[in-house]
């Protein structure tokens, strides 16, 4: 779309700017819903001129990989609410179709249990998901070993791996590390933490983590696993899909006021962990 009384080309900041403004005027002043279809960068950001962003109400991003049929409605900006939701759809045949419970979609696979593999709870918007983290190490081949992160934080992957080794006292110098949040959606929160530094270990060790087990927990820089918000919310989804024990916090663990079918158990650091999942 563009304004032939505006004599930039299309596409310029006063192009996007005035063709905005006068969608923004009409519908307006007719109490009508219009969404705005933009391109983004290959980073994820939306295209050209950011001017678009700060004039609308509402920008929504609708993420995904492209070899998964996975998609996650996420707002990052709302003048009149909350963005602490999000959306989660499964591209079919017939368009975009809700998925009510993304965590039993994104544990579905899990027949099996290899070492290397855990279940962590996120929280995305409001709603706890259920995810599997994978994590592979092999001899490196090269003078500078790899690190690998797909779905979650690079450097929180190296900082985690650093405890791990001066914490944790596994040698890890000389070891490609890869790590992979399974589904193909991307989690930053400080919550999966524990699950990525237990995940490594079991693979490390070539020792399974319990199939019904959930891990949780923030790491800092000494070991220790700190308190999580929201840790109510997550037992429950760990509960409603039939997992049997769930790591956590002590710190959580005592300001716990309902009771769970979960067997719970709180660890102060790393080690305690490593030792109630018999990898240390």
């Amino acid at each position: 779309m563009y304004s032939e009384e505006i004599t930039a080309a299309a596409g310029s900041v006063s192009q996007v700017r005035e063709i905005t403004s006068q969608v923004m005027r009409v519908c307006k002043s007719r109490a009508i819903t219009t969404i705005i279809i933009g391109h983004v960068t290959k980073e994820g950001n939306i295209a050209g001129p950011r001017v678009l962003e700060h004039m609308v109400d509402t920008v929504l991003y609708l993420e995904g990989e492209r070899y998964f049929s996975y998609r996650i409605l996420r707002g990052v900006k709302n003048r009149f609410g909350s963005t602490n939701e999000i959306g989660m759809f499964e591209m079919k045949n017939e368009g975009m179709c809700e998925i009510k419970n993304p965590s039993d979609i994104l544990i579905s696979e899990r027949d099996d249990n290899p070492a290397g593999s855990c279940i962590v709870t996120a929280i995305e918007g409001t709603r706890p998901i259920l995810v599997e983290i994978q994590a592979l190490t092999t001899t490196t081949v090269t003078a500078v070993p790899r690190r690998t992160a797909d779905g979650t934080d690079y450097n929180r992957l190296a900082l985690l791996i650093a405890v791990l080794e001066k914490k944790g006292g596994m040698m890890l110098s000389s070891q490609d590390i890869y790590l992979n949040i399974v589904g193909g959606i991307k989690i930053n929160e400080p919550s999966i933490d524990l699950g990525i530094i237990m995940a490594t270990a079991s693979i490390y060790r070539n020792i399974p983590i319990p199939k019904d087990m959930v891990i949780i927990g923030e790491v800092g820089l000494t070991g220790e696993v700190r308190r999580i918000n929201l840790i109510e919310k997550r037992l429950k989804e760990a509960e409603k899909l039939g997992f049997k024990t769930c790591i956590i916090p002590e710190s959580n663990k005592k300001v716990l006021k309902e009771s769970y079918k979960l067997d719970i158990i709180g660890v102060k650091n790393i080690n305690e962990a490593m030792k109630k999942i018999g990898i240390k």
